[in-house]
């Protein structure tokens, strides 16, 4: 995603005005209170920060039992609910979570065997920026166990896009037009003052440890901040605790300790890997990497090969990132570790196979040009399976054309930009059962740049806490499939699930299948038009939108503004529509204004669509803001079956159809009840 957006142009006109109890998400949405410290309760497992019964069948079937802070014991500060960006709650799972200071602690209780643990964590940046790095003790049933050492490197941005690591960097771009004056700082007399630091933002980290033995359910997991710790504060997100089995041997393959790989991490061993590969090809062999951590600082070229660890907890490949002295012909400053498959232009790569390995990077910055990525390229025929991607700029970033890649059961996490990104031309692929947070823009996205993506298919995936920009992001392209996945806490500048016409991106075509997701808590307040998003929102910004998509069995529960909305940019609003958009079978649970907001030319047909706890009037038709006397630019059709609604009766009430306007740019916000059982 990049900076979009138009002054707010604030419109109350309707031709019929609706009128909701304002109640805003300040008070359930913000403020603080301290955990009870009592006995162990028993363990709260959650998925998304909801019952798991909530989202039954849908994202990925992960193997790790994901707890909430906050619903743990404690003698800290629970922080949150909150939903407003550049806040510690807000990009927190569930937007609450667990402050210590030294000397306190959050405890866990196990809910079935488990001997490895994940904590997402933050802690403050240095004064200067660049991180810091803390202790945060783990003991279990009282028993000191291990030391993690946390750090704050690889978070913290500032500013404007493509953002800063400094804290007192002046704006980057200060010709552009910023909320936070309402104002074009550098065209402004007199010049406004901005606070820095300017948009903090992605304050999470997450850390893997493995304890050395197998604990049982019941037994009780402490995250202690020592006294003397250098951080002020340590906020606990979650821990997810699992049970990871023993490491895999691949028998009769290439082994790269054979080549001089170096397990303990001392020396660069991307020579060895180049040189197992060669002789793999060469014997039709696998490569295997045993357990080890392998310093890798540059990318690793496959094509037609096979390569598996010994499991992503015990084969790690890191690497530094790395100033190159000239850029790269693609434009890149740096390089660092990564898995890549031949350029497109010289025919890509084929039939390879990756599986079993966690790769690590080192990338604290974004820029854009670099090739940092932690699996890149363009790989046909090809398998990516069980990975855990952590710290690159994006996890997996495919420039096709390419066909035929399968991307199944993988982690990514704590992204600079994108979790990962078909771009230009990719075909017949698949990205299923992967787990994705934290990524500093699109969780999963399609990028038709030039030549579209085509035929497919992103299913059951889980996306949390993209900090920037969309869980999933559908850009152009013909003939795609986004179904089955949960997509939680979008927090500024995107939402949950994104269909746009911008980027360059070729024209929708086909058919667009969203089916059978469940987002929550989604639909972010947008900075620069100054208004709520839908948690399902269609963008006509370069051309119209007029494919045939299919909106159906989705869930959307606890949507912070409208559950669904259609939106076309100020300067194109009467040369772009969105037609030919079809619901069905729909479940909305709360919404904090309407049920769809219509701000754009268009029609969209709807069915079974059932909805409860609408904040404000279900339909809020603004259309082009051309205001004609025959009513809004978008129609509304009701093929029967929509029911239910809130405070002002039916979401869809006889009186909106089909283009009655109900215009309110700005509408008050009530905040929804959690979501229950339907």
């Amino acid at each position: 995603m990049r900076w979009y957006g138009r002054p707010s142009r604030s419109i109350a006109a309707a031709v019929a005005v609706v009128t909701a109890a304002t109640v805003g998400l300040g008070g359930a949405l913000g403020g603080t209170a301290v955990a009870g410290a009592g006995d162990a309760a028993a363990p709260v497992v959650t998925r998304a920060a909801l019952d798991p019964s909530l989202v039954a069948g849908r994202g990925a079937n992960v193997d790790f039992a994901e707890q909430e802070a906050e619903n743990a014991r404690t003698n800290g500060t629970v922080i949150g609910p909150d939903r407003t960006p550049y806040t510690l709650p807000s990009e927190a799972s569930g937007r609450k979570a667990v402050k210590l200071t030294p000397g306190q602690y959050v405890e866990f209780t196990l809910p079935a065997r488990a001997n490895a643990l994940t904590v997402r964590y933050s802690i403050p940046d240095a004064a200067r920026g660049g991180g810091i790095t803390a202790p945060l003790d783990v003991s279990v049933n009282g028993a000191k166990r291990k030391v993690m050492t946390l750090t704050s490197q690889y978070a913290w941005l500032y500013n404007q896009y493509p953002f800063s690591n400094d804290p007192n960097a002046d704006l980057l771009h200060p010709d552009w037009w910023i909320t936070e004056c309402s104002c074009v700082p550098n065209a402004t007399t007199p010049a406004p003052t901005i606070t820095k630091p300017f948009r903090p933002s992605h304050f999470y980290d997450e850390q893997r440890l493995l304890l050395g033995r197998t604990y049982h359910a019941g037994d009780r997991v402490r995250l202690t901040v020592p006294a003397g710790s250098n951080a002020a504060w340590t906020v606990v997100d979650l821990l997810d605790s699992q049970l990871v089995g023993a490491p895999r041997v691949v028998p009769g393959a290439a082994n790269v300790l054979a080549f001089g790989a170096d397990p303990l991490g001392r020396r660069d061993s991307a020579a060895a890997f180049d040189q197992a590969i060669a002789f793999a090809k060469r014997a039709r062999l696998k490569v295997y990497v045993p357990p080890g951590t392998y310093q890798v600082n540059r990318h690793i070229v496959v094509d037609d090969v096979t390569i598996e660890g010994a499991g992503s907890w015990y084969t790690i490949i890191k690497g530094h990132e790395v100033a190159l002295g000239s850029p790269a012909p693609d434009g890149s400053v740096h390089t660092g570790v990564g898995f890549y498959g031949r350029d497109a232009s010289a025919g890509g790569s084929h039939n390879v196979h990756l599986s079993g390995f966690a790769i690590e990077g080192d990338v604290r910055e974004r820029v854009d040009t670099d090739q940092v990525n932690g699996v890149g390229g363009a790989m046909s025929d090809s398998t990516i399976d069980g990975l855990y991607v952590h710290h690159t700029k994006v996890g997996m970033w495919f420039d096709g054309p390419m066909t035929n890649l399968r991307v199944t059961n993988n982690v990514i996490a704590d992204q600079v930009a994108d979790g990962l990104n078909f771009h230009t031309g990719v075909t017949n692929s698949v990205v299923t059962g992967n787990f994705l947070r934290n990524t500093g823009d699109d969780g999963l996205a399609m990028w038709s740049e030039k030549t579209a993506d085509a035929r497919n298919t992103f299913d059951h995936n889980t996306v949390q806490t993209p900090v920037l920009a969309n869980g999933v992001a559908i850009y152009g392209g013909a003939d795609n499939t986004v179904s089955d996945n949960l997509i939680a806490d979008p927090i500024r500048e995107g939402s949950a699930i994104h269909a746009g016409s911008r980027f360059g991106a070729e024209a929708f075509t086909g058919r667009l299948s969203v089916a059978d997701n469940t987002t929550v808590r989604s639909g972010t307040y947008d900075l620069n038009w100054k208004i709520g998003l839908g948690a399902v929102w269609f963008y006509a910004l370069e051309k119209s939108i007029d494919a045939d998509i299919e909106v159906v069995g989705d869930h959307f529960l606890d949507s912070t503004y409208n559950a669904i909305m259609f939106v076309s940019d100020w300067p194109v609003k009467d040369r772009y529509s969105i037609t030919n958009v079809h619901f069905k079978d729909l479940r909305i649970d709360g919404t904090g204004t309407s049920v769809v907001s219509a701000r754009a030319a268009g029609s969209a047909s709807f069915q079974n669509v059932v909805a409860r706890g609408v904040g404000a009037v279900g339909v809020n038709n603004c259309g082009s803001f051309n205001f004609p006397s025959t009513g809004s630019e978008f129609t509304l059709t009701d093929l029967g079956g929509n029911s239910g609604g809130g405070t002002t009766g039916p979401w869809l009430a006889p009186w909106e159809l089909p283009n009655t306007i109900t215009c309110d740019d700005n509408p008050p916000v009530v905040a929804p009840p959690a979501p229950s059982t339907w």
